[in-house]
C-alpha cells in the first residue's frame, strides 16, 4: 500500500487521485493522506507577502521525510527549485496545457482583474497599464465564485487547473505566452519521493514522461539561477522541437514598467535554463528582483 500525501483542495485531490489511479493500474494499492500546508492557512494576504518558499509543500515534505507518507503529489509550480536533502522528483507525468487562461470579460474590455500572482499582475500591467489588478485568493472554485459575485470583471487562472476540474467551458481565452509567460512548471505534476531507491520511488518512475521532464527541468534550472519561485514575477516556458529545448523566460517589475524577455535553445535542460538565467541577471534582472523583495 502506497500512502500518497496531498493538500486537501479539489484540484490537489484530483491530482492525487489521478496519480493513484495510474499506480493502481500498475498493480499497487494506494491511500491518500490529506496534509494542510502553510499556504492553505494564509488566506488574507497576497502570496508574495506571505514570505518564504515552499508555502504549499513544506509540511508535505516533512511528512515524506518522516516516513508517514510514501510519495507526494504537487503542482510542479508550487515546488521550490531546491528540494530538501533526501528528497527527489521521482516522476513528472505528461503535462497539461501550461498557459494561463482568462475567465470572465476579455482583456480588451475588462477594467478590474483578480489574481494572487505577482507574475500575472506584472505582465497584465505591462500589456495594458489601465487595468486595475486586485488580489484574489482561494481555491479555484472560490475564485470562480468571487468572479460570479461581480467582484471582478475577469480573473486569471491556470488553464490546466480549470480543465482538470471540468471547468474548461469557463475559459474566455487562453492568453498567449508572448503576453503572459507561464510560471515555471505550470501544468505539470511533480511526484516527490525519498531519494533512496525504495519501492515508492521505483514505482513512481514508471509514470515519468521524458519530454515533459526535459522542458520542466529547463524551466526549474532557470528559476534556480534566478533564485525565485512562483511567488515572484518570473515566467519560464520550455518546449521541445526536434529534440531541441526552446526556453522562453520573463522577469518583470511588480508595476509592469520594466520587463526583461529572453529565449535560449539547446540540448541540455539544466544548461539551457542556467545560461538564460545568467544572461537575464546580467541584463538587469537582479535589480528587478531586489525591487520585488522590497515591494
Amino acid at each position: 500500500m502506497t500512502v500518497i500525501g496531498s493538500r486537501g483542495s479539489a484540484l490537489a485531490l484530483w491530482q492525487a487521485r489521478h496519480v493513484a489511479a495510474k499506480l493502481e493500474a500498475l498493480g499497487d494499492g494506494t491511500r491518500i493522506q490529506i496534509i494542510k500546508t502553510s499556504g492553505d492557512k494564509i488566506q488574507d494576504v497576497p502570496l508574495a507577502m506571505a514570505g518564504g518558499k515552499g508555502l504549499f509543500t513544506k509540511e508535505i515534505e516533512e511528512a515524506l521525510l518522516a516516513g508517514t507518507i510514501d510519495l507526494a503529489v504537487h503542482s510542479m509550480k508550487d515546488l521550490p527549485a531546491e528540494l530538501p536533502p533526501g528528497l527527489t522528483i521521482a516522476a513528472i507525468p505528461e503535462r497539461e496545457d501550461p498557459r494561463d487562461a482568462l475567465v470572465g470579460a476579455s482583456l480588451d474590455s475588462a477594467a478590474k482583474v483578480g489574481t494572487s500572482s505577482l507574475r500575472r499582475a506584472a505582465q497584465l500591467r505591462a500589456f495594458r497599464s489601465s487595468l486595475v489588478i486586485e488580489t484574489l485568493r482561494g481555491n479555484v472554485d472560490t475564485r470562480l465564485r468571487k468572479l460570479d459575485e461581480g467582484r471582478y470583471d475577469a480573473i486569471v487562472l491556470a488553464a490546466a487547473g480549470l480543465r482538470r476540474l471540468g471547468w474548461q467551458d469557463r475559459i474566455r481565452e487562453i492568453i498567449p505566452v508572448e503576453i503572459m509567460c507561464p510560471a515555471g512548471g505550470q501544468g505539470a505534476l511533480a511526484i516527490e519521493t525519498r531519494a533512496d531507491s525504495g519501492p515508492a520511488r521505483e514505482l513512481a518512475r514508471k509514470l515519468d514522461h521524458a519530454e515533459t521532464r526535459a522542458a520542466v527541468e529547463a524551466e526549474r534550472a532557470f528559476l534556480a539561477t534566478m533564485g525565485g519561485g512562483c511567488q515572484v514575477p518570473i515566467g519560464a516556458y520550455a518546449r521541445l522541437e526536434a529534440g531541441t529545448i526552446q526556453l522562453l523566460a520573463v522577469v518583470a517589475s511588480p508595476d509592469g514598467a520594466r520587463i526583461l524577455n529572453g529565449d535560449h535553445r539547446g540540448a541540455d535542460p539544466a544548461l539551457v535554463g542556467a545560461q538564460l538565467g545568467r544572461r537575464l541577471l546580467d541584463q538587469g534582472a537582479r535589480e528587478i528582483l531586489d525591487q520585488v523583495y522590497s515591494y
